[in-house]
């Protein structure tokens, strides 16, 4: 006899909803293993990304029994925002999706009803997926909306123009500043820190939430970090693994090459 499971609470989701700040690190490096370093960390989310990482379906299925036992929320950043690839991670068990480059309200909109079950979308059917502890969680079907989380991220100056239309689509439960693409789309690329972008970024998070939804945003930068923070930034990514493992080797290797004679 089936023994019903009840289905999991997204944490991350109520804490944006209640206005508490979600401190994030994007994630990279592709493995479970690496996953299970920074697990305990501190972190409130890791970004498990697939957008600009190796990482697929299958990585990810990986990173996601890495954490199960952690009190830290997987959010994962699908290559595109494709149906398909929505559906895939819902099924291995994913409750928070952050959706690249979504241009305006139809796209968000498009990002929604990839995430429902028809009639509210066109989320495909399947029974026996992860997600529902493969059939054990009773009613799946008819509640799973209720624990997903659906991130969008906006990172050029044609979708901060649509931030408002964007943040008022109802199933988008948080809107994310892509400070990288921001700054290419203004004609600066690589130049994350220079003032109109800076002031594009700090004026997007102040919208966002003007508008009543949470935002979000990704920098080194310490200082940016926290004026976002003070402007309505509630889900904050405020490093890279990958860019620390870089920055660090390096430092090492470097403060031992005089001593070296190198």
């Amino acid at each position: 006899m089936t023994r019903p499971v009840d289905l999991p609470r997204n944490h991350f989701k109520h804490a944006l909803r209640e206005g508490r700040q979600q401190l994030g690190l994007w994630c990279t490096l592709s493995s479970a293993f690496g996953i299970e370093v920074v697990a305990g960390a501190g972190f409130d989310w890791l970004l498990l990304d697939t957008e600009h990482s190796p990482a697929d379906v299958l990585t990810v299925l990986g990173q996601l029994q890495a954490l199960s036992g952690h009190a830290v929320a997987p959010v994962v950043r699908p290559a595109s925002n494709d149906p398909v690839l929505i559906k895939r991670y819902l099924d291995i068990g994913v409750q928070t999706l952050l959706i690249p480059y979504v241009q305006n309200a139809e796209e968000a909109r498009a990002a929604v009803a990839a995430t429902r079950y028809p009639p509210e979308g066109i989320r495909g059917v399947s029974a026996l997926t992860r997600a529902t502890q493969f059939g054990r969680v009773s009613g799946y079907g008819r509640r799973a909306a209720q624990e997903i989380c659906l991130l969008v991220q906006v990172e050029t100056e044609e979708a901060l123009g649509q931030i408002e239309a964007i943040a008022a689509v109802e199933g988008v439960d948080g809107v994310f500043v892509g400070p990288g693409d921001l700054a290419a789309s203004m004609g600066h690329i690589g130049e994350l820190g220079h003032p109109a972008v800076v002031e594009a970024v700090t004026g997007a998070i102040a919208r966002i939430a003007a508008a009543g939804k949470p935002a979000g945003v990704l920098t080194g930068d310490a200082a940016l970090a926290r004026r976002c923070m003070e402007l309505g930034s509630v889900f904050t990514a405020v490093g890279v693994d990958v860019g620390l493992l870089a920055r660090a080797t390096e430092a090492l290797a470097a403060s031992f090459r005089p001593a070296a004679g190198g």
